[in-house]
């Protein structure tokens, strides 16, 4: 989790890693002027006054996600073969993943693992409940997912979680109930990002059944994935593997303003800890020196390497290790509606048309362009007014003619949701 930087017009510094916002932040003097988010990956060195007033002397930069962590020397892992044959990189990719898992085993309290029935949280589950087994930890693995009467992420999970045989928990919500949470979503995530918060709403009341319902605290789950293996659909676009390759690198740099946002903030609200194998230190600075050739979608399926690395492990029903990518806030809800069209209908009703005429004028920085946007905004702007930069930009696919992030306004979903 990033932590929020508060410098107050009179030089004083606060520093908050609250996951529910910048609660609980007091002092005497003036309000903030500034709050930045803490770039991951760094650390500050502060000059703090004999006055009490704190000076920025530098920011430094430690990790990168390419780089080798420091600990290898010390990994129970033996030196890696190396070479970039197909055999050997995909049994390098099956030892590092399952090395990512077991270390993450550490806990007091227990463990549970998010389940959407996609490919990544799929291998994150049956990797997780193999070393369970292995190392005799004595409660059954729980496995939770999410989604709407009908929905195709219910359905896949179903099958994975009787395939590897964990304690599977469903958690079925109604549109009412999800359009309910939205101002608390905005609240904990601290963005008005589109597809974030829609991707946020399952993800938070996934999470609150968890709190209230379970005994699990410890949440595995298979995000990071999609940045790294280049897992969204738009990567069949890609004009080269070596763009490919960079706007994989490019989506890693951004995931605390996405999708590691949502994770961390909304599991974090209800008390949970989150784990994330695909985001080892390790694993990905190995996947990131594979050769960009390897690592494109291959016979018009996303993820092909990492697909293929566990071809023969029986780890997952093939038709799940093969399941086409379905973005988390649109698998949660039926194919016939989509869950992004079901919130732009009622959004619909509650944002007039000449506010959203005005919007440029009204939120200069990253105007909204559509009601749905506009709506969120105005929530965000009611708990963090002035806070727009914490945001740069939406997220949206890339070299697609698209004007909403949904995948399934792509022409290649529509195509592979026929098939």
């Amino acid at each position: 989790m990033e932590e929020d930087k508060v410098l107050t017009d009179d030089g004083f510094l606060g520093v908050c890693s609250e996951a529910k916002g910048l609660i609980n932040l007091k002092h005497s003097s003036s309000l903030c002027s500034k709050v930045e988010p803490f770039l991951p990956g760094h650390y500050e060195v502060l000059d703090l006054k004999p006055s009490g007033k704190v000076a920025s002397v530098e920011l430094v930069k430690f990790h990168s996600y390419k780089d080798e962590p420091l600990h290898v020397a010390c990994d129970t892992v033996e030196t890696l073969p190396s070479g970039f044959d197909v055999e050997t990189v995909k049994s390098n990719i099956r030892i590092l993943f399952e090395n990512a898992v077991r270390k993450r085993l550490m806990a007091h309290r227990r463990i549970g693992c998010l389940l959407s029935g996609g490919l990544d949280s799929s291998l994150v589950a049956a990797v997780l409940l193999k070393l369970m087994k292995e190392i005799n930890i004595s409660y059954s693995l729980q496995t939770f997912a999410i989604g709407m009467e009908n929905s195709p992420d219910l359905l896949a999970a179903r099958k994975v979680a009787a395939h590897i045989g964990s304690e599977h928990h469903e958690v079925i919500f109604n549109s009412e109930e999800g359009i309910q949470a939205i101002e608390d979503v905005i609240f904990s995530l601290e963005t008005y990002d589109i597809t974030t918060i829609r991707a946020s709403i399952g993800m938070y009341l996934v999470s609150k059944y968890i709190r209230k319902k379970t005994d699990s605290v410890v949440i595995f789950s298979g995000e990071g994935s999609d940045e790294l293996t280049q897992g969204y659909i738009y990567f069949h676009k890609a004009p080269s593997p070596e763009e490919a390759a960079e706007e994989s690198e490019r989506l890693l740099k951004e995931l605390y303003l996405f999708d590691v946002l949502r994770a961390d903030r909304t599991t974090a609200a209800h008390g949970l800890e989150l784990r994330v194998p695909f985001l080892d230190h390790r694993f990905t600075s190995y996947y990131l020196s594979l050769p960009a050739e390897l690592r494109i979608p291959k016979n018009g399926i996303e993820k092909y390497l990492l697909r293929q690395a566990f071809e023969d492990s029986n780890l997952l029903p093939k038709e799940i290790l093969w399941r086409p990518k379905e973005a988390f806030s649109d698998g949660i809800a039926s194919v016939k509606k989509s869950w992004f069209s079901i919130l732009q209908d009622y959004i619909d009703q509650q944002v007039d048309d000449l506010l959203l005429e005005k919007a440029a004028e009204k939120y200069p920085f990253n105007p909204p362009k559509t009601k749905e946007s506009y709506y969120y905004r105005q929530i965000f702007e009611k708990h963090y007014p002035g806070q727009s930069n914490w945001l740069p930009h939406y997220w949206m696919p890339k070299w697609v003619k698209a004007t909403d992030p949904s995948a399934r306004t792509l022409k290649h979903y529509k195509s592979a949701a026929q098939e």
